[in-house]
Parts: structure tokens; C-alpha cells; sequence
């Protein structure tokens, strides 16, 4: 692999914020050709392609830069404060179970999937789904199902349990990572049409227009321009927060561990002994619990904005690690990772039909399974930056379902493999 024309993170990061002024510049901009473009191409989309752009033709190298571990770990921690800390959790809950129904359609979608793509292709190209021992190709699929249900922290597990030989894994990264940016960018292309594919849908949307208006009008009566020290004290929050969550999750996870030596039980099943998984629910949580506190009128003076940028930051550093022309390289396993997708896209869009769900809970549905934590919110905040909880919420049930579900989804794709 040569070496990147640009390899100084910080001029990478001045690059990735140069790419969003340029964005929310043009986006925002009263010219008609931008008017026209932005139309069709939704700006969070860009803030993603962009960066990718840099990445697939070398300008920067988004493998060996930090930025993305450094914005995972400690940007959209703060992000998931400062989202959370103004919601109002009885408004999300009367969202009703819709959001659930939609969510677990698209764990199914993705353990149903993978057999149905492996026994595809065992009839049209057996030798794209084949191989032996731990170079088999349904094992290695099996670490995509972990990452598409949960996370990392499960795609590594799967890893482990099927012995994923590291070429085969390699290969499957790749796969991963396109195919599932790919489906995303369509959602994010969907959210600025969801008007219309609410009606398609015959879908109610009254319980997400009243959740999105209760937060406004919250935010309208207590909203005033922010002086730095009210700045100062969102971002102190959001951090300050961030900051005992990595405290906890060091102090939790090593006593996880020990408890799962000591009773023998596996609790990597459950990532309980992921530490990015404890710092997104100890975030959360807190962010939660100080919704029902005076700290939500933090609200008032930027805290949503400012975890806005956060997560945009998040969203440049993701479209970096993406190569384009990787596509090219397996294009076998890249067909088979998208013919299973469009199941996944399929069955949610059935469902969504059936019970009149609308394009959100397909959407945020969908990527709280593909995507996680690090991107639900980021399709929540496409429809609207008021629901981003709800993405991060539904993210870490998918935690918890991650290894389950990618287990039995690779016992299936074991009984059809060639």
C-alpha cells in the first residue's frame, strides 16, 4: 500500500472541517444551483462521501489515521450526552412499539440474509461462497453478521468462535464496510424524502411530529444567545461525562472478565466485556438522567448544536476510512454481501408496509442493527437532531442481541455453504 500524500492528522482535521464549512455553506447557500443540488443530495450524505474521496485516492489514509478512534471514543460520547440530556423520555416511549417491530424485523433481516445469500450463490458461483477450514467463506461472513447485528466488539467475537482465518477476515472487513456505508448513504438519501415514503407506507407519523414538537417548543422557551461560559459548561458536561464513563468502563470491564472466568460463563456473548460498549451505555444512561434535572435547559443555549458538530466530526472520520475502488477487489463477496442486504432492505420494507411504520423506525431501525452506536444517531438526526436518542437507544439492544444473532445466522450459512 503506498503511502498517503497527507499523513499528519492534523492537517487531515483541518481538512475533514474544511469539507463541512464547505458543506453547510453551500447547503444553507439562496443560489439556485445549490438549491437545486442539495434537492437531491442530502448534506450529511457529503459530509460522509468527501472524506472518502481523500481516502480512495490517497490523499489521506483513513486505516492509519487516529482521527476515528479518537472521535469514537471520545466525540460521540459527549455527542450522546449532550443529545440526551434535553430528551424527554415520556415522549419517546409513547412512540409506541413500532420502533422495536422495526428494529428486531432487521435483526432478522440480517440472520435470515446470509444463508439465503451463501445458498444463491452455491447454485450461481459456488466457488465465491467456498472454501475449507478456517478460509471458509461462511465463517468469515459470520463476522460481518456480528458487526451487522451488533458491533465490533461482537464481529471479533465471531472471529474467535469460528477460528476466521486473518485473509478471510481481511476480505470480510472490506466487504463490511462498503456494503454497510453503501445501504446507510441510501437511508440518508431516503430521510429528505420521508414525506413521501410515509405516504407510500401509509404510515402515522403523528407520534414522531409530536415528539419533534414538544422538544422544539421546549427548546424555543428557553433558547437565548450563549456567553462562553454557557458554552464552556455544555462542553464541560458532555466531557466531564465522557471522561467518568472511560473511568467506569476501565474499572467494569476487568471485573466482567474476572466474574466470567471465575462462573465460567461467556459474557463476551453479550459484549459486557467491551469497553466501548460500556462507555456508550454509561453516556447514555447519564445523559438520560440528567434529562430530569435542570441541566436540560443546557438546551437553551447550544447543547443539541454542539453535539451536532460532534457528531458530524464522527461522520467525516467514518467516510475517511472508506475506499471506494475496494469494491473492485472481491467483487464475488461484494455481490453476495449486497444481495443480502437488499434481503434485509426488503423484509424491513415489507414490514413497514404491513403495519404502517414509518421510513424512520425503518431507517433508524436498520442502522441501529448495521451500524450501532456509532451511526444510528446520525440517521436519527437526519429526520430530525431531536431524535437522535432514539438511534442510540435502539443501538445498544443491538449489543446485546449481536453475538446470539450472528451465531445462529452462521450455523445457518454453515448448513448451505458449498
Amino acid at each position: 500500500m503506498h503511502e498517503a500524500l497527507i499523513t499528519n492528522d492534523a492537517i487531515v482535521l483541518g481538512l475533514l472541517f474544511a469539507i463541512l464549512a464547505l458543506v453547510f455553506k453551500t447547503s444553507s447557500s439562496d443560489k439556485p444551483f445549490f438549491k437545486k443540488f442539495y434537492t437531491y443530495v442530502p448534506s450529511l450524505l457529503l459530509c460522509y462521501f468527501l472524506p472518502a474521496l481523500l481516502n480512495t485516492f490517497g490523499v489521506v489514509s483513513g486505516e492509519k489515521s487516529m482521527l476515528y478512534p479518537i472521535s469514537a471514543n471520545y466525540l460521540l460520547p459527549a455527542s450522546l450526552v449532550l443529545f440526551t440530556l434535553s430528551i424527554n423520555i415520556k415522549k419517546i416511549i409513547q412512540l409506541g412499539p413500532k420502533a422495536v417491530i422495526m428494529f428486531l424485523t432487521g435483526t432478522i433481516g440480517i440472520i435470515l440474509g446470509g444463508p439465503l445469500a451463501v445458498l444463491l450463490f452455491s447454485f450461481l458461483a459456488p466457488d465465491v461462497v467456498g472454501g475449507q477450514g478456517s478460509d471458509a467463506v461462511w465463517r468469515g461472513l459470520s463476522t460481518i453478521a456480528g458487526s451487522w447485528i451488533g458491533g465490533g466488539a461482537n464481529q471479533t467475537a465471531m472471529k474467535e468462535v469460528w477460528e476466521v482465518g486473518d485473509n478471510v477476515f481481511s476480505a470480510m472487513i472490506t466487504v463490511d464496510v462498503i456494503v454497510a456505508n453503501i445501504w446507510m448513504g441510501f437511508l440518508l438519501f431516503s430521510a429528505s424524502r420521508s414525506e413521501k415514503f410515509d405516504t407510500w407506507l401509509k404510515a402515522d407519523t403523528s407520534a414522531i411530529e409530536d415528539v419533534k414538537t414538544s422538544i422544539e417548543k421546549f427548546r424555543d422557551g428557553i433558547m437565548k444567545i450563549p456567553s462562553l461560559s454557557d458554552t464552556v459548561t455544555v462542553l464541560a458536561v458532555g466531557f466531564v461525562v465522557t471522561g467518568f464513563s472511560h473511568f467506569a468502563a476501565d474499572l467494569i470491564v476487568p471485573g466482567i472478565k474476572d466474574l466470567s472466568n471465575a462462573t465460567g460463563i461467556n459474557l463476551d456473548q453479550f459484549s459486557l466485556t467491551s469497553r466501548f460498549f460500556w462507555i456508550v451505555v454509561l453516556a447514555t444512561s447519564i445523559g438520560l438522567g440528567l434529562s430530569f434535572t435542570k441541566v436540560r435547559e443546557l438546551e437553551g443555549v447550544g447543547a443539541s448544536r454542539l453535539a451536532s458538530l460532534l457528531l458530524y466530526v464522527l461522520v467525516a472520520s467514518i467516510g475517511m476510512k472508506m475506499n471506494i475502488l475496494a469494491i473492485f477487489d472481491n467483487p464475488g463477496l461484494f455481490l453476495v454481501g449486497l444481495t443480502w442486504m437488499a434481503f434485509h432492505a426488503g423484509l424491513l420494507i415489507l414490514v413497514a408496509k404491513w403495519i404502517k411504520a414509518p421510513l424512520f423506525f425503518l431507517a433508524v431501525g436498520s442502522q441501529a442493527n448495521v451500524g450501532g452506536a456509532a451511526s444510528a444517531p446520525i440517521v436519527a438526526s437526519a429526520f430530525n437532531p431531536a431524535l437522535a436518542p432514539v438511534g442510540v437507544l435502539l443501538a445498544v439492544l443491538g449489543y446485546a442481541l449481536g453475538t446470539y444473532g450472528a451465531y445462529i445466522c452462521a450455523i445457518l450459512m454453515s448448513g448451505v455453504a458449498p
